[in-house]
């Protein structure tokens, strides 16, 4: 008998042979369907159009926000504005109330305001099998065909930095969905910092891209989201067709790993929207640093790309590979 699979992505072998199967015919698409890359990238004249979708479906409070900002970061992680938000809204059976619908509805407006981004449409129900609200977002955004950044174009030599640390997603989840099982273990001040962890220093990377972009050469942006910063630096290797020597503790924040430690998962697999992968020129490191620090974001240099076969060595370990999560961490939440 064939066994289920667990909570999370679709192993990443099985994904990409379902995604060779689906052959782009129009000859527009600049970036299809394919591992590793945050959006699909569509040939409208004179830009580029990036399109994303993402759900979210781990966490459960503040879903309207988590929505707009997890999808914006994917157009930002490639180069480009976000512009546009569809979102469909599926409300569970017997437990929705008008407050409900009203507090989703304004974090979702909150959102877009504070991009500047708009709302133009999509799809409300509540829906039959689900026992709480689930938003699916659909992000579209332009940008200019010279500055289209992608997962794949890390070079041998770049510098590889991850932006804020990891895992501010996680840390926010954590602290807001098992508040109560870690009172014992934590006072009330550090959760609620922990919590706040999706405001502040937010899952955004919006102000990350563009700082980085305007500061050096980025060859090469991704988003680690779910399987975190482990999955982000495979699905980059895998992309670019080159090995990454890293030190990932070196972007591990503090908070974050108390909290994992205490739920009893790995920071560098948790959910991790929040950080921006790069691939940066080397020559440029320093000036992309000191730019991101200057506006209060943090930003590590966590190793380079080298020659060599799609990898990625944990230089922390003897060059021993960096484990590849088969899901992200936070699934282990979901599960007691």
């Amino acid at each position: 008998m064939t066994q289920p699979f667990p909570l999370g992505k679709l192993p990443p072998d099985m994904l990409a042979a379902l995604l060779s199967r689906s052959p782009v015919r129009d000859p527009r698409v600049v970036i299809g369907p394919r591992p590793g890359e945050d959006a699909a990238v569509i040939d409208i004249g004179t830009q580029y159009m990036i399109a994303k979708t993402d759900p979210i479906t781990f966490a459960t409070d503040e879903i309207g926000w988590y929505a707009v900002h997890v999808n914006a970061n994917d157009i930002a992680a490639m180069g480009g504005v976000p512009a546009w938000f569809m979102a469909t809204l599926l409300f569970p059976e017997n437990l929705t109330t008008s407050e409900m619908v009203d507090t989703i509805f304004e974090q979702i407006n909150a959102a877009c305001a504070s991009l500047e981004i708009s709302l133009v449409g999509g799809h409300s129900e509540i829906a039959h099998g689900i026992d709480r609200p689930i938003v699916v977002g659909v992000m579209l955004g332009l940008v200019d065909k010279d500055r289209l950044v992608t997962t794949a174009g890390a070079r041998v030599g770049d510098t590889l930095i991850v932006t804020k640390g990891v895992p501010v997603e996680a840390t926010a989840i954590i602290a807001r969905e098992r508040a109560e099982r870690l009172r014992g273990k934590f006072d009330a001040a550090f959760l609620a910092r922990c919590a706040d962890y999706l405001h502040t220093p937010g899952i955004s990377v919006m102000r990350d891209a563009a700082i980085a972009t305007g500061a050096g050469r980025v060859l090469a942006m991704h988003d680690p989201t779910e399987g975190g910063l482990a999955t982000g630096l495979w699905e980059m290797a895998d992309a670019s067709g080159h090995c990454l020597t890293v030190d990932p503790s070196a972007a591990v924040l503090e908070d974050g790993c108390l909290l994992c430690e205490a739920v009893g998962i790995d920071p560098l697999g948790a959910i991790a929207s929040g950080a921006l992968l790069m691939a940066v020129h080397p020559d440029d490191t320093s000036a992309i640093i000191d730019a991101l620090q200057a506006e209060g974001i943090g930003a590590y240099v966590i190793g380079h790309v080298d020659d060599g076969p799609p990898a990625v060595l944990d230089a922390g370990k003897e060059l021993q590979p960096l484990p590849r999560p088969s899901r992200d961490e936070i699934a282990r939440l979901f599960e007691d």
